[in-house]
């Protein structure tokens, strides 16, 4: 008498287990933290840039004083690996129905992009506007070089 229960393993064992790992793989591309995780593991067996993995955010700032204490906070937080500091812009912008200019500085920061929550968690509390502007943009292609350099610092936290 054979039943089922004493056989063992279904023969397609192997297939359910490979299922599983394509859930897991596919599931972690859709979970932000899940996904940073697998970029980071893949990037270090392969030694490849993976496309998104860092990130550049734009950030606005009233003046050149508050836009220095701003990079180098989040430096010694470790928040980016550097911030260009750009002059003073000038800015066109509409409220109240107005066209308003004002002059501005920009800070470019270049940063890991699973740091990105922390980081404008940070920008949000030390910032003086009440809504600052901050964009932030991954990149697809660069210098892998530099690319390396700026996940290989944000590592050493």
């Amino acid at each position: 008498m054979n039943c089922r229960c004493c056989q063992g393993p279904p023969q397609n064992g192997h297939r359910s287990a490979w299922i599983l790992i394509l859930l897991v793989i596919l599931g972690s591309c859709m979970n932000p933290v899940l996904k940073s995780i697998f970029s980071e593991l893949h990037s270090a067996i392969s030694g490849s840039y993976i496309s998104g993995s860092n990130s550049l955010v734009f950030v606005n700032c009233p003046n050149e004083q508050i836009a220095k204490e701003i990079a180098r906070g989040i430096l010694e937080k470790r928040l980016a690996a550097s911030v260009n500091i750009m002059p003073k812009t000038s800015v066109l912008s509409i409220s109240n129905g107005e066209i308003e200019e004002s002059t501005e500085i920009l800070l470019i920061i270049r940063t890991k992009t699973s740091e990105m929550h922390e980081l404008f968690a940070y920008i949000r509390f030390v910032h003086i506007f009440e809504t600052p502007d901050f964009i932030s943009v991954a990149i697809d292609q660069g210098n892998l070089d530099h690319l390396k350099w700026i996940e290989n610092l944000m590592s050493e936290n």
